[in-house]
């Protein structure tokens, strides 16, 4: 838990500053939203850098986990799209959350990238091309989804 906690106080003040949206704590898994329920300028570009910010500061916290005998790695999935938005749940126990494909499409990317790794989806490329280096695309065959999906690795900012 001490771990964990550790890196989500990392990951929480990315998200405060980079202005995303903290929709929930899956275990080691954190939903973030941009964009919404507060409109900012350039989502897909704050997701991206606060990203790389965030496996910046993890990659140095986990040199010290595995000196603690943690072998732990972040990997890191965003896509962009229209989700249905509101308050999910039952009289009693209300969340905020988004679902659709787009929250899916995260999801399965984050689950394909590999240690330290960031995966885009094409939109998320789309918008952010001229800003980052990333390796070239890949076609991904993703549970819930009938074709492959294409992905990209980012490596880091253009200099």
């Amino acid at each position: 838990m001490g771990v964990l906690r550790e890196y989500h106080q990392i990951a929480g003040r990315m998200v405060l500053e980079y202005e995303g949206t903290l929709e929930h704590f899956t275990g080691d898994g954190i939903t973030i939203l941009f964009n919404d329920p507060v409109p900012i300028p350039n989502p897909a570009e704050r997701a991206v850098r606060m990203a790389l910010a965030v496996r910046e500061r993890v990659g140095r916290m986990a040199q010290d986990w595995t000196k603690r005998g943690y072998d732990l790695s972040l990997g890191i999935g965003i896509a962009q799209g229209f989700a249905t938005i509101g308050a999910i749940g039952f009289e009693g126990r209300w969340d905020y959350s988004a679902i659709g494909t787009v929250t899916n499409l995260a999801s399965r990317l984050c689950g394909e990238a590999p240690g330290d790794q960031i995966l885009i989806s094409q939109k998320v490329y789309a918008g952010v091309e001229a800003l980052i280096e990333v390796e070239p695309q890949e076609a991904l065959t993703l549970k819930g989804f009938r074709r492959p999906v294409i992905a990209y690795r980012v490596r880091g900012l253009k200099a």
